[in-house]
């Protein structure tokens, strides 16, 4: 398809329309006052919202030239929404704002470079300004208002004050479609990755279809596990302090599987296998997160380690570990204060650095 060109007033006036189409749309959602948009479907029933950036995704409009303003001020709600989590209405409305007013300066004959010049000065004015009228939210009637504003309903705006209460800041707080008519919360405890136990054997309770073992020893491996001559000596090591036993590995299978649950139905070990989490650069990260929560190390191939070399000293500990066939829940790590706060900050620099908004909520994850 061949390019269409446009310049000057002419591509600034069709940019605008885009803008001022998009802005409109959105934001009409904006203050104690704001309505609702309704979002049509191609599956499903339609949607009622009034979030702005998600609003702002949904639209693409026939123009190309109309398209690329709005998809330009969708960028910036997107942004602000990355950076602060809230405020892509206003951010949306005051683009449409400088944009107006800045087209109308250059139509009258203003430099446009001077004129971004000033934005900037602007912006660092008025961000000191805004900081120094903020005021921080404390307390649970506060984040109460907070909520019940942003959820237009009171018993919601309590609920998520509860939640956040309990979580903290740095906890992650996850809301999902309830499968009856009531609202609902579960915290997890501990440290939480999204897999579970390698076999059924394993499990400990039948009705709930849990494995649970109380202060077991951890050893953690990136390594696939399949013949029993692998583990074999690690194992020796472990039974002379204790019978409980958690092993987190790429997989276990074959020779070394069969050979665990011989021995957890026998009652030799209190035995429970678990799966690497994630994969890649991803997995060993959670690996090491897993071995600093509880003070193990993480047995690799890559840093000179081998199965066969492990010592008790190279195990994590845990109060408890949960695991169910879908994820594994590690309580009260014995890894040292000091290591976890270093782990987290270093974390928190990893968010600060990334632009993938997928790692940055698996990586807020890690931090909770």
């Amino acid at each position: 398809m061949a390019k269409q060109i446009k310049y000057s007033e002419d591509a600034r006036a069709s940019m605008k329309a885009g803008i001022d189409k998009l802005a409109d749309t959105v934001g009409v959602t904006l203050g104690p006052r704001g309505r609702n948009v309704v979002l049509d479907k191609k599956f499903g029933p339609p949607q009622v919202i009034s979030d702005g950036v998600t609003i702002a995704k949904e639209i693409e409009l026939e123009d190309q030239f109309e398209n690329m303003g709005a998809q330009l001020l969708k960028e910036a709600a997107s942004k602000t929404n990355d950076v602060a989590g809230d405020g892509t209405t206003t951010a949306t409305v005051l683009a449409q704002a400088i944009i107006r007013e800045g087209f109308k300066n250059i139509a009258a004959g203003a430099n446009p470079m001077a004129l971004k010049r000033g934005i900037d000065t602007a912006v660092v004015t008025l961000r000191k300004a805004i900081g120094d009228m903020s005021q921080p939210v404390e307390g649970k009637t506060q984040i109460a208002q907070v909520a019940s504003l942003s959820a237009h309903d009171e018993v919601m705006g309590d609920l998520i004050a509860e939640v956040m209460e309990k979580v903290g800041k740095d906890g992650v707080i996850t809301v999902e479609e309830s499968k009856g008519l009531e609202y609902e919360q579960e915290f997890v405890e501990g440290m939480e990755i999204d897999r579970g136990y390698i076999s059924p054997y394993f499990v400990s309770n039948p009705e709930r279809m849990e494995s649970e073992i109380e202060d077991p020893y951890i050893l953690i491996t990136d390594k696939k596990v399949s013949a029993v001559a692998d583990i074999l000596p690690a194992l020796e090591n472990i039974l002379k302090v204790t019978k409980n036993v958690v092993i987190i590995a790429e997989d276990i299978d074959g020779e070394a599987l069969a050979t665990l649950v011989v021995n957890k139905l026998r009652g030799t070990l209190n035995i429970l296998g678990v799966k690497a989490p994630g994969f890649g650069d991803r997995r060993k990260a959670m690996l090491q997160d897993i071995a600093i929560l509880t003070g193990g190390n993480v047995i690799s191939e890559e840093v000179g380690r081998k199965l066969d070399s492990v010592e008790v000293a190279d195990l994590g500990r845990a109060r408890r570990v949960v695991s169910t066939k879908e994820d594994t829940t590690f309580v009260d790590g014995s890894g040292t204060e000091a290591d976890i706060e270093g782990r987290i900050n270093q974390i928190k620099a990893q968010i600060e650095e990334t632009t993938s908004d997928f790692d940055r909520k698996k990586t807020a994850r890690t931090i909770s």
